[in-house]
């Protein structure tokens, strides 16, 4: 649009300047409205045509009053399209046919007065064209450069992640497969040789608790090393599993009461997915600080929205080593699925874990 606009403006000029010059002429040439007309029409269309509308500007700087003005412009047109080419010579060349026809020369003054003439109407635009093609020639070479320099700086990250990611799988095969394997094999063999039903029912779910978790990890592991095209060939969690956290809990010893609706509303992947693991570190979190207190789970809606609410009575702690990174990815999740999280004491002596999430997709 802005060179459209420009080449309009220049166009209305050049024409002006010809029009006016041709009023104020007591001798004009023949044809040289029409002329002048034609002439607007050819520097609309110098961009498209660079070497026929310069050509076709000589033919009609015969029938003009200003008979190198229209040249000059066109042959700085073409030599900033083209550059130092053939279409730039012959622009050139019909430039310098075009001088010599209307000053030919035929003393030395003349040739100096050619000279300068020639200077300024076709050698400086032409010099001034070819400035602004090698101009335009290296910024695209500084893009080019620039936009292969950001490829390769993408794809040596790409490695680096994918190092990463390979050698973070080896360290959890190594060190968390392998004592995840033995606690398996150790309730395992404790549910066999168990003294009484009641450590055989703890040691079975301790059991399969643990083959669940291997299961897991060696899905991690498969996305970790680029086995799978991506995080989505994991089994993806939603809020019918959250009952299931409470039984496995409640099979394991712990006491939790658990409000869940029937049915369990419909709510998008990503946020029963984000539910799903709030209610998972939460239940987490309060066996390692409240060993053995009653843990209150609910589910419900308010105001259209999906409530999950995790609350255990402020206590002590099971001694369990804490990462500290369970509260800010539990974060994480519930913003990326555009939900809130509040966490802490409520007033009440409980520790309570309270988030809200849009139960349908665009809800605010």
């Amino acid at each position: 649009m802005r060179n459209r606009l420009i080449d309009l403006c220049l166009a209305l000029a050049v024409t002006g300047v010809l029009v006016l010059d041709g009023l104020h002429r007591v001798r004009t040439p023949p044809f040289w409205q029409l002329a002048t007309a034609a002439m607007f029409v050819v520097f609309l269309l110098r961009r498209r045509y660079p070497l026929s509308t310069a050509l076709a500007g000589i033919a009609l700087s015969w029938f003009v009053p200003t008979t190198l003005l229209p040249a000059t412009f066109l042959i700085y047109n073409v030599a900033a399209r083209r550059g130092p080419k053939w279409p730039t010579a012959v622009a050139l060349a019909g430039n310098l046919v075009l001088l010599l026809a209307f000053h030919p020369p035929k003393s030395l003054a003349d040739w100096e007065s050619t000279g300068v003439v020639s200077v300024g109407f076709i050698v400086l635009p032409l010099l001034a064209g070819l400035w602004m093609y090698q101009r335009a020639a290296l910024l695209d070479a500084l893009r080019g450069r620039a936009d292969q320099a950001e490829r390769e700086r993408d794809l040596l990250a790409e490695r680096a992640v994918a190092a990463e990611r390979r050698r973070i799988a080896r360290e959890m095969h190594d060190v968390v497969a392998h004592r995840v394997s033995i606690v398996a094999l150790q309730a395992g063999a404790l549910s066999v040789r168990a003294p009484d039903e009641e450590t055989g029912q703890l040691a079975e779910v301790i059991r399969e608790s643990s083959a669940a978790a291997l299961t897991e990890l060696r899905d991690i592991l498969r996305v970790l090393r680029d086995d799978v095209p991506d995080s989505r060939a994991l089994p993806s969690p939603t809020l019918a599993g959250v009952a299931r956290l409470a039984e496995d809990l409640t099979a394991a010893g712990a006491r939790i009461v658990a409000e869940l609706p029937d049915p369990l509303p419909e709510v998008p992947d990503q946020v029963g997915r984000a539910a799903y693991r709030v209610v998972q570190e939460s239940l987490t979190n309060a066996a390692k600080h409240a060993p053995g207190a009653t843990i209150h789970v609910r589910l419900g809606q308010e105001d259209g929205r999906l409530v999950v609410e995790v609350a255990n009575p402020l206590g002590g702690s099971a001694g369990l080593p804490v990462s500290g990174y369970g509260l800010i990815g539990m974060r994480e999740r519930v913003t990326l699925a555009g939900g809130a999280l509040r966490t802490g004491p409520d007033g009440a002596g409980r520790y309570l874990v309270r988030a809200s999430f849009p139960a349908e997709e665009g809800t605010p």
